[in-house]
């Protein structure tokens, strides 16, 4: 496996990362699955850096894309830079890139002019630019807010929805300038794929019936689904199985494992005998939950980075998989997080994902997972421990 600590990218905190996407000699990747990228991304300027998004609908993806001859081309000559939503994704990706550089012939030959990722990810680059910067949409998250915009365009919205239409297009006028910047980050980028109207909001439990991401279905199509007047039919399929004419599970299944197969054969042919890519390993891409018998939603983490760790974080790297409390353990002389926490899985499968994890790295160090009962003694959850919905 590609070791971060050798291969990783160049991190960049935001102001540095916004700087060079300016530059017309680079391309941004977007490591987010594809439905991420859909309602929100990263813009450039005309004549800046071309934003590449690999459509991925899981990140196991990525390396079987970044080894095609026409992603490849894209990179030749370029400098390139990552960007996830809090910075997990990018660690391997950017590891992967750089071990690619330094240990195959036709990648080293593209002549690619450094590797650099977004310090954070979305999350810290819109405290750095809370107006959007050079963002366009909603960031997608792991949390039961779904999705969220630039902060300075969410506290416009709530000042347009206590004034009224009238009122908040005069508040736009005396914005002035700084007005510009808000509505551009607040563009609607995504549709919904039943009526196609403009639509941002992933809502309700519904996915594609082909490849199980979540759909992007507006209300007026939700609500009348839900009441029977218009149900949606299989046919309402995400726009990559309408682009990729996927039409169902099994050619779709079957078409992930050959490329896989494919690559990891390759790989063993370039690359030293102890090469394993880690997202490529059918645990990896299958993360079977773990047994839960005694149907415990409690886990204790131990071992994470107590540094980099944060709520956005670590949501992503346990995604799919739903926590509803996370309880930060800290330190009782310094007050400082030291890496291991309590958490509350939504339901005793989500737990039982959780636990699968167990082992894995992240943020460069292998995280401890055990289930832990709330005895009768804990106050459990604990209050303030909701994981954030603002």
């Amino acid at each position: 496996a590609p070791t971060i600590a050798a291969h990783g990218g160049t991190h960049l905190e935001p102001a540095a990362y916004h700087d060079k996407m300016s530059d017309g000699n680079t391309v941004v990747i977007d490591v987010r699955n594809h439905y991420e990228a859909k309602i929100g991304r990263f813009v450039p300027p005309v004549g800046g850096a071309t934003v590449i998004d690999p459509g991925m609908r899981k990140s196991t993806e990525f390396p079987v894309w970044l080894d095609k001859k026409e992603t490849k081309e894209m990179l030749r000559g370029k400098q390139v830079l990552m960007y996830c939503t809090g910075g997990v994704r990018c660690e391997r990706a950017s590891a992967l890139l750089k071990q690619k550089i330094d240990k195959e012939e036709d990648t080293k030959g593209l002549g690619i002019k450094g590797v650099f990722q977004l310090q954070g990810g979305v999350d810290k680059y819109f405290k750095e630019f809370p107006e959007g910067g050079m963002w366009k949409g909603k960031n997608y998250t792991f949390d039961k807010r779904f999705a969220h915009a630039p902060p300075a365009v969410e506290a416009l919205e709530r000042k347009k929805k206590v004034l009224g239409d009238d009122d908040g297009g005069a508040l736009l006028d005396a914005l002035g300038k700084e007005s510009l910047a808000i509505t551009a980050a607040e563009e609607i980028l995504g549709e919904c794929e039943a009526c196609y109207k403009p639509w941002d909001m992933y809502r309700g439990k519904r996915r594609c019936p082909t490849c199980g991401v979540p759909s992007l279905i507006c209300r007026s199509c939700f609500e009348a689904d839900r009441d029977g007047t218009k149900k949606l039919g299989r046919d309402i399929r995400c726009d990559l199985c309408v682009a990729e004419s996927v039409t169902n599970k099994r050619a779709l299944r079957e078409r992930e494992e050959r490329e896989t197969k494919e690559y990891e054969r390759k790989m063993r042919q370039q690359m030293d005998d102890d090469y394993e890519p880690p997202v490529q390993r059918k645990r990896a891409v299958t993360r079977k939950p773990k047994g839960n018998p005694e149907r415990i939603t409690r886990l204790f983490l131990k071992n994470m980075c107590a540094r980099q760790m944060d709520e956005a974080k670590l949501l992503e790297f346990l995604h799919p998989a739903r926590v509803t409390h996370i309880q930060w353990l800290m330190d009782r002389s310094t007050k400082k997080f030291y890496g291991s926490a309590f958490i509350e899985a939504k339901t005793a499968e989500d737990a039982g994902s959780i636990l699968s994890v167990d082992g894995m790295a992240v943020l460069g160090r292998r995280i401890k997972v055990k289930y832990q009962r709330a005895d009768e003694k804990d106050n459990w959850p604990i209050l303030n421990t909701e994981v954030s919905s603002s």
